[in-house]
Parts: structure tokens; C-alpha cells; sequence
């Protein structure tokens, strides 16, 4: 095992020793190869660079008690890649491709994978990005796509404990734009709205919808989830919310295991009453309660500024329970990477 202090890790880069490459010309990928430069060489006239053609995912690795990889439901990131691909014009990955571009980065720094109790893990981002040589607003002649790793501790700094959100006056994205795939343009824009609130002491921001400004959308670069006073287990919906494979991950243990109703609606926000608890759910959030939310004309509490609410605290369990191999996963859920003992 390499030399890092797992229980500190932030979410932050640090160099690895392998990533996979492929490059897409003339209508075909070429075989994937595994480097160790973690450089890009690309074109100046990259359409990634001048024009926003690139797109991403995120997913993790996590070390079980019995020392194996777990990769969580990694199927469901290679087709929202494919989803994001094809709404910006560029040559999708192949499922297969996808996976076993990550299994092979994973096994590669299989050294980089947290130890099982310091409860960090290994981030996965696949990326997806135009290049070669142009100018003009078209499509790029060429594709990169590359997958390297980074172990990292928890996204929201003190772990799974309440925090509070402000409302932006800013857009997410666009009501018919790119706010429902995974591409860097829609982070881009949260930069500015995002520095703001932190410098009012709030984690981040929250966005609502851009066609009429009443409705939560999403927690920063999370999505949004509620528990209402009667047990329900709600999230938003709208078609610039970004389909993250946690929230429906959620969705499904609420109602399973849990024994919720659950819906996807519209969660406006002068009825944020009706919730007891909330928080943001998403690959790198995980879950992370939200103690309050200030509006314009007043600061919303849930069930506590400093406490879990018991529904979340059991939503969280029985997730990163099945993440590390300690709670039976849903058939599919899990993929073991083969590792070398």
C-alpha cells in the first residue's frame, strides 16, 4: 500500500500512476491503451477548448472488509456517458469499452484504492473530449477518451453531518439546454454562484428551475432530496436535472428496503414544510444532509442544523453498506474487479 494518510484525504487531485487512453479517428476507437503520462497532447484548435465539446462521468471503487474492489453500478454511468455523447455530437463509448477502461485503471492502482476502514475510496472520471485540428462551430475530427483515478475522502468537509444551502439567483443551465447530461459547460456556470455562497458560509448553492424560479432543481453539482412529515421520499423532476445514478439508487432503497413511497415531482419551495428531513445525494456527495436553506425571506431549518435525521441516517447506511460490501446489494449492483492478491 502507497504511502498516503487515508483518514485525511479531501476531495482533491493527486497523481496516480496509470489511466487508460483511446482515440477515435476516421469513424473508429483505437484499441485502449494504459499510460503513465497524465498529460493531454491536443490540437490548439480543439473543439473541447473553444467550444465546450467534452463530456464526463464519475463513479467510485471500494475496498471491502475482505480486501476486493467493489465498482458501483458502473453499467449505468457507461450508458448516461453514451447519453451525454450523443447530445453534444461526439462518437459514444461502447459499454464494453467503458468498463473495461475502468476495471483496468482500477486494477492498475489497485495500491491507490483506500483501505476498507478509513471508509475513503477511489474516484473514477472517464472524459470524453474533441480535438484535432479546427476552427469552425462543428463537431471535432477527433476523439479522446481517458479514465484516471484519484483517491479521495469525503466531498463535503466533516462527513455526514448537516449543512446549510442559500438560493442562487443564478441558472444551472438552460430550460431546454445541457442540464440533463454530464458536461463541464453546466460546472462552468456554477463556479460564480457557487464562490458566492461560500463566502456567506453556506456549502453551495441551490438552483431552481429556469423557466419560472419556484421549483428546487439541484444541491450544487448534487441532486435534491426530501422526506416529508408523512414518510414519503421525494426528489425533483424536470428535464435539466441531471439523472444521477445515486438519487435513483435511492429512490429504490427508499421504497425497498425501507418501505417509503417515493416520487419523483415538483418540489416548490414555498412548501418546504412539508419536509422533516432533506439533503444532496450524488457520486462524489454521497449523501449529505442539509440543515437548513435560506431563501430570500427566510431561513428554512429540517430536522436539525447539527443533527441526522433518522431517515437519511438510514438511507446513508444501507448505501455505502452495499458500496463496501456489508450490506446485500440489489442483483446488478455491484461489479468485483479483478485484482491481483
Amino acid at each position: 500500500m502507497v504511502a498516503i494518510d487515508w483518514d485525511n484525504l479531501g476531495f482533491s487531485y493527486i497523481k496516480t500512476p496509470f489511466r487508460y487512453l483511446a482515440h477515435w479517428k476516421n469513424g473508429e476507437w483505437s484499441e485502449g491503451q494504459m499510460t503513465e503520462d497524465n498529460v493531454l497532447h491536443i490540437s490548439e484548435g480543439s473543439t473541447a477548448l473553444h467550444y465546450g465539446q467534452q463530456c464526463f462521468e464519475g463513479l467510485k471503487a471500494y475496498r471491502c472488509q475482505d480486501g476486493s474492489i467493489n465498482l458501483f453500478r458502473p453499467t449505468e454511468n457507461a450508458k448516461r456517458f453514451q447519453v451525454s455523447a450523443r447530445r453534444l455530437m461526439m462518437p459514444e463509448v461502447p459499454e464494453k469499452m467503458f468498463l473495461e477502461a475502468v476495471e483496468k485503471v482500477v486494477k492498475f492502482n489497485q495500491d491507490y484504492v483506500p483501505p476498507y476502514e478509513s471508509g475513503a475510496t477511489l474516484y473514477l472520471r472517464p472524459l470524453l473530449i474533441g480535438v484535432g485540428d479546427g476552427i469552425g462551430v462543428n463537431p471535432a475530427p477527433e476523439y479522446l477518451f481517458t479514465v484516471f483515478c484519484v483517491p479521495v475522502g469525503a466531498y463535503f468537509k466533516g462527513g455526514l453531518k448537516p449543512t446549510n444551502f442559500i438560493v442562487s439567483d443564478y441558472d444551472r443551465a438552460a430550460p431546454a439546454g445541457t442540464g440533463a447530461v454530464k458536461v463541464g459547460g453546466n460546472y462552468a456556470a456554477s463556479l460564480l454562484p457557487g464562490k458566492e455562497a461560500k463566502s456567506r458560509d453556506y456549502s453551495d448553492c441551490i438552483y431552481l428551475d429556469p423557466a419560472t424560479h419556484t421549483k428546487i432543481e439541484e444541491v450544487g453539482a448534487a441532486n435534491f432530496f426530501g422526506i416529508t412529515k408523512t414518510g414519503r421520499f421525494i426528489t425533483p423532476i424536470s428535464p435539466s436535472i441531471l439523472p444521477s445514478i445515486t438519487k435513483y439508487s435511492l429512490l429504490y432503497l427508499a421504497e425497498h428496503r425501507l418501505g417509503l413511497e417515493v416520487e419523483e415531482g415538483n418540489v416548490y419551495l414555498n412548501d418546504l414544510n412539508q419536509f422533516s428531513e432533506a439533503g444532496a445525494c450524488g457520486t462524489a456527495a454521497v449523501i449529505s444532509p442539509i440543515g437548513g436553506i435560506q431563501t430570500k425571506d427566510e431561513f428554512h431549518v429540517f430536522y436539525s442544523e447539527t443533527e441526522v435525521g433518522p431517515v437519511t441516517q438510514k438511507l446513508y447506511d444501507e448505501l455505502t453498506g452495499i458500496q463496501f460490501g456489508d450490506v446485500e446489494a440489489p442483483e446488478g449492483w455491484i461489479v468485483k474487479v479483478p485484482i491481483e492478491a
